[in-house]
């Protein structure tokens, strides 16, 4: 079974990798992508079938933070785990506190990416 992936970045070049990297992964089959929270919550609201959430901190509207907060809230979401991807070490602490699962320190390494999407998906 193929999964279904939510890339929430606001930065359109941070997507456009995202997506190349993932595209690269035989275990993902749909990209999704969000520019912010409010954005990418619409989106998972579309469309239930959403395995995986790669997730940007800083974004306009609503922040990864807020966005965690939200999704976090409904019960149907708490099997779907959420990778935070952040420059940005010192928010680890307070995404794991609001409900993320993973963390990966920007710039994105391929490996990185493969084996965290591995461990979150079996």
């Amino acid at each position: 079974m193929g999964l279904k992936v939510l890339v929430v970045d606001d930065d359109f070049i941070n997507r456009k990798l995202l997506q190349t990297l993932l595209k690269k992964n035989p275990m993902v089959t749909d990209i999704i992508e969000a520019e912010n929270g409010s954005d990418a919550l619409e989106k998972m609201k579309k469309d239930p079938g959403i395995n995986l959430i790669l997730l940007d901190i800083m974004m306009p509207i609503v922040d990864g933070i807020e966005f965690l907060k939200i999704f976090r809230l409904d019960m149907a979401n708490a099997h779907i785990p959420v990778i935070v991807l952040s420059t940005d070490d010192t928010r680890k602490t307070e995404v794991f506190d609001n409900g993320a699962n993973d963390f990966l320190r920007k710039p994105i390494k391929e490996e990185m990416l493969s084996t965290k999407i591995k461990q979150w998906s079996s």
